[in-house]
């Protein structure tokens, strides 16, 4: 069968590889409809790497998409033949310390789609997963939500984490697909004040879709200056999901004492660092979030609910051929992209 892999640094190639077979009872085989570009697909697809995640080329790449049942093992239960599901990336083991102290998405032993030394990516004709990671969309969602449901409940975790209220004010400081996510499950769950912030217009548009009360872009004015001007006290929650040193010193600014920040942005250096005496004279709390944990089933009834639709980042549609044009349109943030589909 047909696979689009990464050869190269900037490079891939449509190749041949084995057909993937079931071979545990709770097997499913998919085939695949349709898979997101993420910026972590884009960090190996130009530099080769994320931190200590390292590329052996060729390697297949992918982690974002939507299947349909084409053959279940002997002991699946949840998935029949012909559904089209939503695919969680994640393949916790299940055994160890963090798993069964709920919190699989730092399971010991985690194998993730397209993740290098783990598991071999989508972006190929068939994949094998096991069925807890399926969730039927047969009910009133699409194809491009399926997808989307993926980096949305990133979105749905981190607000969960920050415990943000109703009536809380906050920042989202980069408005990528992820950006987006949080602003739409901050917006679900009737927060206050939402700020959101980009360097790129096409994306401040798309926050002001996914809920934003304010946008701002960064290479034009003072946002720092801006927010604290229309809420003098700070924010109460800052979600840095860029993974930039500059959005890290300004959600340090901008958070009240007390205030928590969320990091959620992947950066591509090593260390990043703070403004310690602001941080300590503030007590700010500092929250990593890996992925998201068990937020599958309340990210999809946020997709099914009438005032929530997320198909407006689906920007632009590729071929699996064209797999390198999308890679190279969102490595370069061209033409507007927010969230790029390939298609099979």
């Amino acid at each position: 069968m047909k696979a689009m892999a990464l050869t190269g640094i900037r490079k891939m190639a449509l190749i041949d590889i084995p057909e993937p077979t079931i071979t545990n009872p709770t097997d499913v085989l998919l085939q695949i409809l349709q898979v997101g570009v993420c910026g972590s697909d884009v960090h190996y697809y130009t530099t080769g790497r994320i931190g200590s995640m390292v590329v052996e080329f060729p390697f297949v790449l992918g982690h974002e998409c939507a299947a349909r049942v084409i053959e279940v093992g002997s002991a699946v239960e949840r998935v029949k033949v012909d559904d089209e599901v939503a695919v969680d990336p994640a393949m916790p083991c299940h055994q160890c310390d963090q798993c069964r102290a709920g919190r699989e998405n730092t399971c010991r032993n985690l194998r993730f789609l397209g993740c290098p030394g783990q598991a071999a990516g989508c972006l190929a004709e068939r994949i094998v997963m096991p069925e807890k990671c399926l969730f039927p969309v047969t009910d009133r969602l699409s194809v491009d939500e399926a997808v989307i449901s993926e980096p949305l409940a990133i979105g749905v975790y981190a607000v969960q984490q920050s415990a943000l209220a109703a009536g809380h004010d906050a920042a989202v400081l980069g408005a990528g697909p992820v950006g987006l996510s949080v602003l739409m499950a901050a917006r679900s769950v009737r927060s206050g004040q939402l700020y959101a912030t980009d360097k790129i217009d096409p994306r401040l548009n798309a926050a002001r879709a996914a809920g934003a009360s304010w946008t701002g872009n960064p290479l034009r004015e003072d946002i720092v200056a801006a927010i604290l001007e229309a809420q003098p006290a700070g924010m109460d929650v800052v979600y840095e999901c860029a993974g930039q040193q500059d959005t890290l010193d300004q959600a340090v600014d901008l958070l009240k004492p007390g205030g928590k920040l969320m990091l959620i942005g992947i950066p591509e250096i090593e260390r990043v660092s703070f403004v310690i005496d602001k941080m300590r004279r503030k007590e700010l709390s500092v929250v990593n979030v890996r992925r998201q944990n068990q937020c599958v089933d309340a990210t999809l009834e946020l997709l099914r609910r009438p005032d929530i639709d997320a198909t407006f980042m689906v920007t632009h549609r590729f071929e699996l051929a064209q797999a390198v044009e999308a890679f190279d349109l969102v490595a370069s943030y061209a033409d507007g992209v927010v969230k790029a589909m390939i298609q099979f």
